[in-house]
This record gives C-alpha cells, structure tokens and sequence, in this order.
C-alpha cells in the first residue's frame, strides 16, 4: 500500500513538473505571436487610405501586364522574360480572341477552338499560376494528357462513332488515306535535313518525328507519340495539331483548287453498294489483329478506336456506345482542349522551337492534303471508274471535318454533286493510317 501511494506521489509529481516547464516554454511563444499580430495590425493601421489601395494595385492584373519584373516564375518554376509578362501575354490574348471569332463567328470547329482558346486565356492570366502541377489547367493537363489517357479515350469516341461502311463499299479509297502520310514522312526528311545541314532548326530525330506527325492532322495521335518521343515539345506539338484540325476548312481548299481542273471538280461519283453488317463486325478485330502481328507499338491508339467501333458494330451495347459517342467524348473534349490550350501561355508558346513546329506542322498538312489528292488524280485516271479528285484531301486523319470540306467545295463547284459519304472512305482510312505512322516512327525512334 505504501509503494502504491509514493508511486502515486512520484507520477504526480513529475506530471507537475513537466506541466510547468511547458507552460514557462509555451508563454514567451505566445507572447511572441501576440506581439506579431499586434505589430502587424498596427502596422496596417497606421497605412494611409493611399497607402492600402497602392498595395491593392500592385496584386491586380493590370500592375502585372504594366510593371514587369526580374525573376518571376510561372506556375512551372520557370523564370518569364519581362516581354512574356507584358506583351508576350498580351499578344496571346488576342490569338485565343481570334481562335473564338473563328470558332463562333465563322463555324471552324467550335468544340475544339472554344476550349482551347479559353484554356490559352486562362494559362495568361497574371500570378494565378493555374498552370501549375495544383493549378486548374495543370492537374487537367497532368490527368489526361501527359499520361496519353485522354487522347486513347477520344480514340474510342471516334472509333464508336466511325461507319467503315464507304470504305468497305469501295476499298480501294483506302490507298488515298495511305498516300496523305507522305506529308508525315515526307516533312521527317525535310526537317531532319533542315536541322543537320542548316541554322534555321535544332531539332532531333526524335524531335522530327513527332512534329511530322502533325502532317497527319491527327491531335489525338500527335499527343501520343510527343509523349514518348519529345516530350519537352508536347506541348507545342498538341497546339500546332489540333490549331491545324481545327482550321481544315481554311488550309485544304486552296490546296485542293491548285491542283484540278474544274473538269475534275465536278466529277459525279457512282452510288456505293451496300454494305454487310458482318463485313462492319469483322473489320476492327482484323485491322487490330493485323497491328498485333506486325506493329505492336500502335496497338494502344488501334485498339481503343477498334474498341469504340466493335462495341457499335455489335448492336447489342447501344448504351456503351451511346456514351462513348456522345457524353464521354464531350467531357474528354472539353478537357483536352483546356489542357492543349494551357500551352498558350506567352513563355510556352512564343519562344523559336514553337514557331519552328507550326511552320514544319503546316508544312506537313500542306504535303499531306496535297498528296492525297494527287493520288486520287492519278486513280481516277487508271481506274475504269470515274473518282473525284477532290477526295484525296480527305485523307487526312482530321475525321470527319476532312469529308465535310471536301463535300462543301464539291457543292460549290457542282449544286447537288454530294461527295461526303465518298469522302469518308480516305477519311476513315486516314485515321488507322496515320496511328500506323506513329506505331512505325515509335518503333524506330523510342
């Protein structure tokens, strides 16, 4: 009993002890903090009115664009030149007005230029750092896009909603979704070249690879191989591709008048047959069965768009593809396009490397639209029937906006002449073509 009570005591004791020593620690940090506190609120207290609203301007937008400094970071920890503070954002700004104009204004693919656009706005806009790894632009861009979820995710949308039936009907449009790559190849030797013999680039093999992949008007695949290729070029390598997509019914006309006639113009294609629904529900498991055998690097792209198609060719899950054509390729697109257009920002996209892939990428486009329609001359003439040139332009894989140009100029040139559904054949055939060209450049260059 008497062990118990002096044990009692001693507890009691050094839980006294201790108690008091932290409160002796405890008091001087208190008394520290309330002096701080005091300190500041009277230092804000002995501010002038003047002095407040001075320091209320200098954390505004304005002070920003008007006052830049040394030594600023982005929301990437990179330093901003005093030009890429001012002006630099100034001048973006005014691209993604003109990116909405296009878009609303003139009707060049809204869905993608409106997000795009409004995520080049938000990546200028002064000390918000939405860019950052925990900035809103960031975590999209981090979520879906340098990880190659989102691009494989809007393959599967545009799988469910791809009909191969034109291309079934008449197979042989296929070769023109083949020759529109020469502009992806084409511009890989060219930029290559360029950037070994000449000043103008500085750019790997690598680095050309995935810019050429532009050439295919492809966004979802230029993401991709960017990604395992040049990733410190993914950025501008998405915003060239998908600017390119978006301004199809700008760049290809021209390009498709210079080269025929009026003559050819005009040419009225023969009624396709129609065709088999098994011949539909075949068709994705032996182009994905042929890339397993012989290019297993573009299996990821091939097989999500073989996905999305199978799942509608089947008929028996309307509500899968149903989603994956409607509700999930909508949000990805929204995604996608702030994320692409958070490389807007004026010290991402204003610098030479950015300058140097726009023009390669439009390069590329051009020999890509050009090649198409030459082969599809060159057909016409040896084929026993008659093909529209004009086709050939659809060979890109920018689908289907690539077929509703080449239909609006065969409209223009001849009222009721409808191109679209013979259109859709190199279309459709352009976008395995173009995922073959990334599994190619992967194969020899990752």
């Amino acid at each position: 009993m008497k062990r118990s009570l002096v044990a009692a005591l001693l507890l009691f004791f050094t839980l006294f002890v201790t108690g008091a020593s932290a409160d002796e620690h405890h008091q001087p940090a208190a008394a520290a903090v309330e002096k701080s506190v005091e300190a500041t609120h009277s230092e804000n207290h002995d501010k002038s009115m003047w002095q407040l609203l001075s320091s209320f301007y200098k954390t505004t937008g304005i002070y920003a664009f008007t006052n830049p400094k040394d030594g600023v970071v982005n929301g990437e920890g990179e330093e901003v030149s005093k030009f890429h503070q001012s002006w630099g954002r100034i001048i973006m700004i005014g691209i993604t007005l003109i990116l909405f104009y296009l878009a609303i204004a003139k009707g060049f693919e809204p869905l993608l230029l409106i997000p795009i656009g409004f995520g080049g706005l938000l990546a200028n806009i002064p000390m918000a750092n939405m860019t950052s790894d925990h900035g809103f632009l960031g975590v999209i861009y981090n979520a879906g896009i340098a990880n190659e979820f989102f691009p494989l995710l809007i393959f599967m949308g545009v799988g469910a909603m791809t009909d191969f039936g034109p291309m079934l009907a008449n197979p042989k449009t296929a070769l023109l979704g083949g020759a529109a790559q020469f502009g992806i190849f084409g511009t890989l030797v060219g930029a290559a070249a360029l950037s070994q013999f000449t000043p103008l680039f500085d750019f790997t093999l690598q680095d050309c690879a995935a810019i050429s992949i532009i050439g295919g008007a492809d966004g979802p695949t230029s993401i991709f191989i960017a990604t395992k290729l040049a990733p410190d070029l993914l950025g501008a390598i998405a915003v060239a591709a998908y600017s390119y997509m978006a301004l199809v019914p700008v760049i290809q006309p021209p390009i498709m008048k210079a080269l025929t006639s009026k003559e050819e113009r005009v040419i009225v294609m023969k009624q396709q047959r129609k065709v088999h629904r098994l011949e539909k529900l075949f068709l994705p498991l032996i182009v994905l069965g042929l890339s397993i055998l012989l290019l297993p690097e573009s299996t990821p792209l091939i097989g999500a768009f073989a996905f999305g198609n199978f799942a509608k060719e089947s008929g028996v899950v309307d509500r899968l593809s149903d989603t994956m054509q409607n509700a999930l390729i909508n949000i990805v697109t929204i995604l996608l396009g702030l994320g692409v257009g958070s490389k807007l920002a004026a010290e991402k996209f204003l610098v030479g490397d950015t300058l140097g892939i726009l023009i390669l990428g439009l390069v590329a486009f051009a020999v890509g639209t050009a090649a198409g329609v030459l082969m599809a001359k060159l057909m016409n003439r040896l084929s026993s029937e008659p093909i529209n040139p004009l086709i050939g332009a659809a060979g890109v894989s920018a689908v289907p906006m690539a077929a509703r140009v080449v239909n609006r100029v065969g409209m223009d040139e001849k009222p009721g002449n409808i191109l679209l559904m013979h259109a859709m054949g190199p279309n459709v055939a352009g976008v395995i073509g173009s995922a073959v060209a990334a599994g190619v450049l992967i194969s020899i260059f990752n």
